[in-house]
């Protein structure tokens, strides 16, 4: 015959299961915040200060371990318009009161000898790009679309988001990580920040990471924009990329947006787009 759970012993569970609720509860309403420009809602307890050591570290550890490109005129063309890009960002965030988030950026651009179609950006400002992507990008506007794109997910802080969202599902260890600094000092814990720039398994996470999709592709056509770059060129890397073939599933399974749904977005917010960055150029010259 089983024993019944002592009074004492359920009231401790019960004890412990609310100092946890307690917890996620008040980091859910003291770290919900606005998406720049965008204006959604958003979780975000993630610091810069957490994520910016690990940043730094996995991109010096992928540049070990990767080839640069040997071609010196596209790797200048790269560390150019991302340098024209970086500096618009950087005029935009302090001119809307991120200051002390400017300054904790470390621009970097590299491209690397792969023939993946890939390109991104760590937070903090580390970028890469990939020799593979440089056919779809065709051109520097071309170039300054993917790069404004992957600016974004960083400006916007995707990855701390997506990072919290796997504190929130990990629970009752949530407090102690983020106390104990454990995100940077256990090597199991830095799968974490792999996961927050990779694919969800869920049909939930998915669906949200189309929305960051969504998202860095609208403020990184403004962001392009904004360092004198032509717009329209946007449209037609997504019409080049949805050109390449292969298997594609179907949008609701798919991290990211259908082809033909992110350029029918783009062309539709691409007016917007030109007045919000010719808006604030003029500001900014004044």
């Amino acid at each position: 015959m089983k024993k019944r759970k002592s009074s004492s012993n359920v009231f401790k569970m019960m004890s412990s299961r609310s100092f946890v609720a307690l917890i996620l509860i008040s980091l859910l309403m003291y770290s919900c915040s606005t998406v720049p420009i965008t204006g959604r809602k958003r979780i975000n307890f993630v610091s810069d200060a957490q994520m910016l050591p690990n940043s730094f570290a996995q991109y010096t550890g992928f540049l070990a371990q990767h080839t640069l490109s040997k071609d010196a005129a596209k790797t200048a063309e790269i560390k150019e318009i991302g340098s024209r890009i970086s500096k618009a960002v950087d005029r935009y965030m302090r001119a809307n009161g991120m200051v002390s988030e400017a300054n904790n950026y470390r621009w970097e651009f590299n491209l690397v000898e792969d023939k993946t179609v890939n390109a991104w950006c760590m937070p903090g400002g580390k970028v890469v790009f990939y020799t593979g992507i440089l056919p779809i990008a065709k051109n520097q506007d071309g170039i300054a679309t993917i790069m404004g794109h992957e600016i974004a997910h960083a400006v916007l802080k995707h990855g701390q988001e997506r990072m919290s969202q796997s504190y929130i599902a990990q629970g009752a260890n949530l407090a102690a990580m983020l106390a104990s600094g454990a995100v940077s000092k256990d090597p199991r814990k830095q799968q974490m920040f792999l996961q927050a720039f990779g694919i969800g398994t869920q049909l939930g996470m998915l669906k949200y990471s189309r929305i960051h999709e969504t998202e860095a592709d609208r403020v990184g056509l403004i962001f392009m924009l904004m360092a004198g770059y032509h717009g329209e060129e946007a449209i037609q890397v997504w019409v080049r990329m949805s050109k390449m073939g292969g298997q594609k599933p179907p949008e609701f399974l798919s991290t990211h947006p259908a082809d033909q749904t992110r350029i029918a977005d783009l062309k539709a917010f691409l007016p917007k787009a030109k007045v919000y960055a010719k808006k604030f150029n003029a500001q900014a010259r004044k």
